[in-house]
């Protein structure tokens, strides 16, 4: 689904799906860099970073290994709710490896602050976090993102992943969500 199917509920289009691409292959070039001649797992936060984690694996020029874990802090509200729970846990020990989670957006950097402190705690040699989007204005945690992206404002954005929910992950492009859709 591309913005056009949709403009009814979006306010304005913040990227598309070329630009999308196109940094995620930067990106990819820069993990790869970065990660020279060290074993990969990445690791993606359902259910957002699907499409993310995806893209991202098929334009890395190299093996890695993919798990992921599922966390909520949102409920189907446009706000986090601070409260974080495990849904769905690693199946992959990470004792030693080089862990990179791959996150579809960072807001409040409540949500993955408590993840980090979870996988820290399982001894990884490296652990890093690359996130398609960002929302800085929003931060209320300060966690560290090696590899961003795009930086959204503070607005409710779907697309590519980003939900209201359930709705509009399959939205190729990212976008303002109008208001009218959840208030």
């Amino acid at each position: 689904m591309e913005a056009a199917d949709i403009s009814a509920d979006l306010t304005e289009v913040l990227y598309t799906k070329a630009q999308i691409e196109e940094r995620l292959t930067e990106l990819a070039r820069q993990i790869e860099d970065d990660y020279a001649g060290k074993e990969l797992l990445l690791v993606g936060v359902l259910n957002g970073a699907l499409m993310v984690m995806a893209d991202l694996s098929r334009e890395l020029k190299r093996h890695c290994e993919m798990d992921w874990m599922a966390i909520s802090s949102y409920g189907s509200g446009t706000q986090s709710s601070g409260v974080v729970r495990i849904l769905k846990d690693l199946s992959t020990e990470l004792q030693g490896r080089h862990v990179l989670v791959v996150e579809d957006i960072v807001d409040t950097g409540l949500t993955l602050a408590y993840l980090l402190q979870n996988l820290k705690s399982r001894n990884p040699a490296s652990l890093n976090v690359m996130t398609m989007f960002r929302k800085p204005e929003s931060m209320r945690s300060p966690v560290e993102v090696a590899y961003v992206g795009f930086d959204l404002p503070n607005e409710f954005v779907v697309g590519y992943g980003l939900d209201y929910a359930g709705r509009y992950r399959n939205l190729a492009d990212v976008g303002i969500l109008d208001p009218a859709i959840y208030a």
